[in-house]
Parts: structure tokens; sequence; C-alpha cells
């Protein structure tokens, strides 16, 4: 593919915000875990795309999650960058701040089996190791597990993306009965189980029986944030920042967890900033 064919993802202003949002902790991160002898920490790109995006508005150039990470200083002691799109990690190899590095790690493959398999196993608590880990998936094309394994292993943090916009549109749906089953099955696979549906749906009885009655995001995302603790075993779980479009509709939730209070206190700083800018 050529330069000219690729096509770049478009992003709008709440991204860019979730950008700086992450690229701010990281370098926290980085400079905190610079001090503490013996420890190494990885970066991890579930979603990586190609590296770059185009802003909706201005049509300018911004640099994603990848790119920003490798302009991190202290530097993180390696990369781990994954896509299922092979046109994307093309590119993203062929990056000047990519290519020849031997610390950066560009992987085509589906990072539900890829994390699990060939990335946390790297980044053992007892090994010394630490690792910040971006989930931002497309839409609903996250597997619990690799929550569950990241909040398991005690040496991982997690910005995760809280696709509510597509679960609405896919999953829940106000007559449940009505959402298809490919909806269905990917709004579980995300969280783990069909608990999901007593978060979102409440028992009211009709003239014609008990029905279903679809509950707010603010309900779903407050189930989901307790799964994040009770379930997977972040011990520290940030109330989520929503990402509004220009339209002010949430498109998705950032939320952040980790184990750590300290950490937890550094980006719930960062997202006040945001908050009190109207980000």
């Amino acid at each position: 593919m050529t330069s000219q064919d690729l096509k770049f993802d478009e992003i709008g202003d709440w991204s860019k915000v979730k950008l700086d949002i992450i690229r701010k902790y990281a370098k926290a991160y980085t400079t905190i875990l610079s001090q503490k002898a013996g420890l190494s920490c990885s970066y991890v790109d579930g979603f990586a795309g190609m590296g770059v995006h185009v802003a909706k508005q201005s049509g300018d150039y911004v640099a994603g999650s990848p790119l920003n990470a490798l302009k991190i200083d202290p530097p993180f002691s390696d990369y781990f960058l994954v896509d299922l799109d092979g046109d994307k990690v093309d590119q993203l190899r062929g990056m000047p701040q990519v290519r020849g590095r031997s610390d950066v790690h560009v992987i085509h493959g589906d990072c539900n089996m890829v994390l699990l398999k060939d990335v946390f196993p790297k980044i053992r608590y007892e090994h010394y190791r630490r690792g910040l880990c971006l989930l931002d998936p497309y839409g609903l094309h996250l597997d619990w597990e690799v929550i569950r394994r990241a909040g398991a292993m005690g040496s991982i943090e997690i910005f995760l993306n809280f696709p509510i916009m597509d679960m609405n549109r896919n999953a829940l749906w106000h007559r449940p009965e009505n959402a298809s089953d490919a909806g269905i099955a990917r709004m579980t696979a995300f969280w783990g189980d069909d608990s999901w549906r007593e978060a979102a749906y409440r028992k009211q009885s009709t003239l014609f029986g008990e029905e279903d009655v679809k509950l707010g995001n603010r309900e779903v995302v407050s189930a989901f944030r307790k799964r994040l603790r009770n379930v997977a075993g972040f011990k520290q779980v940030l109330e989520p920042m929503p990402m509004r479009n220009s339209n002010n509709a949430v498109v998705y939730y950032l939320f952040f967890a980790s184990q750590k209070s300290v950490a937890s206190k550094i980006v719930k700083d960062i997202f006040d900033r945001y908050k009190i800018r109207g980000g």
C-alpha cells in the first residue's frame, strides 16, 4: 500500500483530550519508576493503529498514542504496539520513530490473544516489571479476560475506553429482545458474563406483565467500575471521565485502573484539569 492509499482515522476533540491525558500520565509514570532501582516499565497499546490520525475539524495530522509514548522522557524500557489491521501495522513499522528500534515491538494480531499469550507474561510483578497498558478498542472488540488478567497480575495499570455509544447501538437497546445476537455476544465478551443485563435493565410491572426497562449510562458505568474493583481486582478505579462529541453526547468513558493510590491521585488531578477546561 502506498502513502496515497492510506486512510487515516479521523479524530475529534475528545480523542485529542484523551491523547493528552495519557501522554501526561505516561510522563509522570516513567519519571517515578525511573527512580526505583531494578524496575523496568513497558508501554502496551492493544489497538495501536498506524501512529498518526487526522483532526476532523482542522485536517491536521495528530500523533497517536504510540508515537506520543515514544517521545516520553524518561523513556519506557520497551514498547508493545499491537493491531489487527495489517496495513496499519505496516505503516506503524515504517515510521521513523519506530524503524530499527530493538525496544519497539510492533505486533500484527488480535490483542485479545497477543496480550495474554505474548505480552503480559513479560511484565510479571515478581520479575520487577511494570506496565502501562492502553486498551482503546474501536468498539466492542475487547475481551474481559484481557482486563481481568491485567488486574490479577498486579503489575499493570490500564487506561480503558468504555465504548458506551457502541454498546447502546449494538446491545443496550430499549427493547432488548430486538438487539442482534452478534451485538449481545460482543457485549457479553467485553463484560465477561451476562451480568451486564442486571446493570442495564430493571424489571418493571406493566399491564402486560413484567418488562425490562433500560437504565441510563451512569448505572451501566457504575456497575462496570465495581466490576473492575471486585472481579478484576484493581484496588484503585477512578470515576471515569466522559468523552463527549461536538453534540455533547458521550461517545465513551475513559477509565483508569491501578493498584497504587499515588497513580490514582495523579490521574485524578489530570482528569480534573480537563473537566475544569470543559474537556
